[in-house]
């Protein structure tokens, strides 16, 4: 019988880092950067939370509860600032290819991610590679004390994180900056036409530089929450999978608002885990045609969203165009 009271928590946490992942890269684009690189910087921020997380767990002090969240949270915005400095860099300093610079990004934080994840459970030297941070995980992962007594309800809406309400914040927050302020109407003005913006006396160098490095770290905190909470501290190299595919496919499912990106990521969470919750037997048929279902909905979304002509549900006019002053 299909539990829903376990499938909708579970959901949720599958889902956290793609709507992390979605709400940085909708503010990325909507500075008309095309960072296919988000599978790569939510790697690296997932690492550098560990890395920091390890050295503070094996440093022989006795750990304190608010270092013990502040040290690796703070690795994991330094890590995934550092990613997203570097596309800038390159793409809007030194011009590079946005597309082949964002899967560049991927390769690299990819190998970043196992090669530092390696050598830590090298360190470790146990027989099972991973490394696992409990202490880390449950400051992380500790929830409200009296969710539990509160029944059904407790459980679908109280029983969470304190990473997974800072993602529904950050959405909200990032949706109103676009939509209810003068710098999100800023934003907005240099992806749709950098020039105009520029004439306007708009910095478009730094506000492409800005929303890019702060997309990058709120994607990072998705790949810290799979991290530290959903998959209970323990760290083993390729276990992302391609989630951060599927939050760059969950940018456009969403017509890059950043607060429909809320439900649309519980959504996609609910499809990636349906496998698992849907009773199929001894038939591994039917159990691979579930774990599809993500895949399929993104590839009916993606066509349908092309046969759309309307300007609202458009990408941003000068989205992965580079932009040259001179050519005003």
């Amino acid at each position: 019988m299909f539990d829903i009271v376990s499938f909708i928590p579970r959901a949720v946490m599958q889902g956290i880092p793609l709507m992390l992942g979605c709400t940085g890269e909708t503010l990325t684009e909507k500075s008309g950067n095309l960072n296919l690189g988000t599978a790569g910087i939510m790697y690296v921020g997932g690492i550098c939370g560990v890395i920091g997380a390890f050295l503070y767990e094996n440093s022989g002090v006795e750990m304190n509860p608010v270092l013990t969240v502040l040290i690796p949270l703070l690795s994991c915005i330094v890590g995934s600032a550092l990613m997203g400095l570097l596309y800038c860099f390159l793409t809007v300093t030194l011009r590079a290819n946005q597309n082949v610079t964002g899967l560049a990004l991927t390769t690299f934080g990819v190998g970043f991610g196992n090669f530092y994840g390696g050598s830590l459970i090298k360190l470790v030297k146990t027989d099972i590679p991973s490394i696992v941070l409990t202490r880390t995980s449950q400051a992380f992962s500790r929830k409200l004390p009296f969710a539990g007594s509160l029944g059904w309800f407790g459980k679908i809406f109280l029983s969470y994180s304190f990473l997974a309400y800072l993602a529904i914040v950050i959405a909200l927050a990032a949706s109103w900056v676009l939509n209810r302020t003068r710098t999100g109407l800023h934003l907005r003005a240099v992806g749709e036409n950098p020039s105009t913006a520029d004439t306007a006396g708009i910095n478009v160098v730094a506000y492409k530089y800005t929303a890019t490095i702060l997309g990058s770290v709120i994607s990072g905190l998705g790949g810290l929450y799979y991290v530290m909470d959903y998959a209970s501290g323990v760290w083993t190299n390729n276990a992302f999978g391609d989630r951060g595919w599927l939050a760059v496919a969950l940018v456009i499912f969403t017509v890059w608002r950043p607060a429909t990106s809320i439900l649309a990521s519980i959504l996609f969470g609910g499809l990636y885990i349906l496998n698992v919750f849907i009773p199929t037997g001894m038939n591994l048929a039917i159990k691979e045609i579930y774990k599809m279902a993500p895949y399929v909905v993104t590839i009916v979304v993606l066509v349908i969203s092309s046969m759309r002509n309307k300007r609202e549900n458009q990408p941003p006019a000068s989205l992965g165009l580079p932009y040259f002053r001179e050519d005003r």
